[in-house]
C-alpha cells in the first residue's frame, strides 16, 4: 500500500481530518494534487 492510498483509505473511513491532510501536504508526505485526489478541494 502506498502513503497515498493509506491517507485516502483513512479519509474515507474518517479517520483523519482535511487539516490533517494538509499537514501532511507541509511536511512533503503527500503533494497538492495528492490532496486533491483524496478531498475533491484545491491544497490552499
Amino acid at each position: 500500500m502506498t502513503t497515498f492510498e493509506k491517507w485516502n483509505d483513512r479519509y474515507k473511513k474518517n479517520w483523519c481530518t482535511k487539516d490533517q491532510l494538509k499537514r501532511l501536504v507541509q511536511l512533503g508526505v503527500l503533494s497538492a494534487e495528492e490532496y486533491k485526489l483524496i478531498t475533491g478541494e484545491d491544497y490552499e
